[in-house]
C-alpha cells in the first residue's frame, strides 16, 4: 500500500464540516485520509510504525477499528481504545497537522495535491524540543523515565507505546 503525508499549519473553524470534507475527498479519490495533531507525533518514524501495526493487525484480522485511518490513529495515539485514540486527531482552532494518505499511487498523489491546497506547508511531524511537554503528557511519559535515559530519547519512547498498544490494557 502507497501512502504519503503532507504537513503544515490550518486553521479549523468547525471540525464537523472539516472532517466531512477529508471523507468527501476520501471517498472521491478512493483513498485513506487520517489527519493528525502533529504536536503530538515525534517524527516520521512515529507514523511508519503506526502504519506497520495498523497494516498488520488487519493482515492478521486483529485490527479494532473497522477503518484503516482509525485503527492507523490508533496505534499512532498509543492507545488501545477507539475513542482514546481520537486523541490525537485534529482540533478546532489553529493546529499543525499531519494528513497521512493511503491508497493508489496516482490517486494519494491526486489527493495530496488538493490537501496541499488547505494548508501552510511547512516541517511540523519531526520532533523538537517544542514538543516535549505535549508528547510526555499525551504518552504518560514520567520524569522517573526521561530522567533514566535522557530527553532526547522522548520519541524512542513514544515508538515503545506505539509498539505496546496491543498487549497494554
Amino acid at each position: 500500500m502507497y501512502w504519503k503525508t503532507v504537513q503544515g499549519t490550518l486553521f479549523i473553524d468547525d471540525l464537523n464540516a472539516f472532517l466531512q470534507k477529508l471523507i468527501a475527498l476520501s471517498d472521491e479519490y478512493e483513498v485513506t485520509i487520517q489527519a493528525m495533531n502533529a504536536e503530538k507525533i515525534a517524527g516520521l518514524s512515529h507514523i511508519e510504525l503506526a502504519i506497520k501495526k495498523a497494516r498488520r493487525a488487519f493482515e492478521s484480522d486483529n485490527n479494532v477499528a473497522r477503518d484503516m485511518g482509525v485503527e492507523i490513529l490508533r496505534y499512532a495515539s498509543g492507545k488501545r481504545q477507539i475513542v482514546e485514540a481520537f486523541s490525537i486527531g485534529v482540533k478546532e482552532g489553529k493546529i499543525s497537522v499531519a494528513f497521512l494518505v493511503l491508497g493508489d499511487k496516482d490517486k494519494v498523489d491526486i489527493a495530496l495535491h488538493v490537501l496541499d491546497s488547505m494548508i501552510s506547508k511547512h516541517e511540523v511531524i519531526a520532533y523538537s524540543n517544542n514538543k516535549e511537554d505535549t508528547i510526555t503528557s499525551h504518552f504518560d511519559i514520567s520524569t522517573e523515565e526521561t530522567d533514566a535515559i535522557g530527553v532526547s530519547r522522548i520519541p524512542d519512547i513514544v515508538l515503545e507505546r506505539v509498539s505496546l498498544v496491543d498487549i497494554l490494557k
